[in-house]
């Protein structure tokens, strides 16, 4: 079972509530899902190519048939039984744990979705014993760095090469638990 959230936000003279459901497990389509959404909004968002969404399949497909529940964890937000974001601890030692598939929807950035996801995939890495903790992203995510600045995070690490149909700039991040 899933918890469900709310986030308000004033526009002018409207005033809205948004619900939304997070759940820690995969249900059938998931991985396809999940897929399509990051491939595509990459695609849109930063011109990247089908070689992307090969990239976030075979991680995810390896996660899910290597997946131990005791060190690994994945969250996804729903709403409306729709996924509208989603992140993954995957263990790479007793000690280090790396973040993955951080997304948030585009319609729904901004509404403290990500804040909630990274926060809560920290936490599990620090009840886990996770001395530190990584992820890749890319120069392009600005909103994301900042993201990972105000949790602690640290950029370690950069490298501009050719990768899914452009050139592009992968970063590192670090945070020591």
């Amino acid at each position: 079972m899933g918890r469900n959230y709310k986030t308000s936000s004033n526009n002018d003279s409207k005033h809205t509530v948004e619900q939304w459901e997070v759940r820690d497990y995969f249900k059938p389509g998931d991985i396809g899902s999940i897929t399509s959404l990051q491939g595509t909004t990459y695609a849109k968002e930063y011109g990247y190519d089908t070689t992307f969404e090969t990239y976030v399949a075979k991680g995810l497909a390896q996660f899910v048939q290597s997946f131990n529940p005791k060190k690994e964890k994945l969250w996804i937000v729903e709403k409306n039984n729709r996924i509208i974001g989603f992140i993954a601890v995957v263990s790479h030692s007793k000690k280090e744990a790396q973040l993955r598939w951080f997304f948030v929807h585009p319609d729904y950035r901004s509404q403290g979705i990500g804040k909630h996801l990274l926060t809560e995939a920290i936490e599990f890495c620090k009840q886990q014993s996770y001395e530190t903790v990584f992820l890749w992203t890319t120069s392009e995510l600005t909103t994301a760095h900042h993201l990972y600045s105000s949790a602690g995070f640290k950029k370690t690490e950069d490298n501009t090469h050719e990768i899914w149909g452009k050139t592009v700039t992968e970063e590192r991040y670090d945070i020591q638990l």
